[in-house]
């Protein structure tokens, strides 16, 4: 799931594939240019992932005025759309057992379009705080180290 959002229109929207690589962030990226056919310059803030950083994606930026922003590695919260997937994760993932990837696909499409037409529902407001506290706690933790208690 390459998840894209739109801070200004407070919309959510992705673009579901198999696996991430450099031609389905392309597609990503695509659809973010789509949203906005006026041709105004695009940031688009993104994960150090290899994936988003091939010679294609950036060719195809500069002709397009797309700017892409790295967060820097561990700065998960630095990036408005982390707050956005707690909510999914809560909504669509959560204790689910989907039989399939269409399955799958079918349920987040859903999701999307209602998060959509209900961004400010007290339930998608409460899961998004819910989701930048938990990021904010993560912010001095590195993978496989183990948290530290206070004295």
């Amino acid at each position: 799931f390459h998840g894209c959002y739109s801070v200004g229109d407070d919309q959510l929207w992705g673009v579901v594939r198999r696996r991430k690589s450099a031609a389905n962030t392309l597609a990503a990226l695509k659809s973010i240019r789509a949203a906005r056919p006026d041709g105004a310059p695009i940031y688009v803030i993104l994960d150090n992932l290899s994936a988003h950083k091939g010679r294609k994606i950036q060719a195809w930026a500069a002709r397009n005025k797309v700017e892409l922003c790295f967060t820097p590695t561990y700065a998960s919260r630095a990036n408005p759309i982390e707050a956005q997937f707690g909510p999914l994760r809560t909504f669509v993932i959560a204790g689910s057992n989907h039989p399939n990837h269409q399955a799958l696909t079918r349920k987040l499409q859903a999701y999307l379009r209602w998060r959509n037409a209900n961004a400010r529902h007290p339930n998608v407001l409460a899961a998004q705080r819910r989701e930048r506290a938990r990021i904010r706690s993560e912010r001095q933790r590195r993978w496989g180290q183990p948290t530290t208690r206070a004295a």
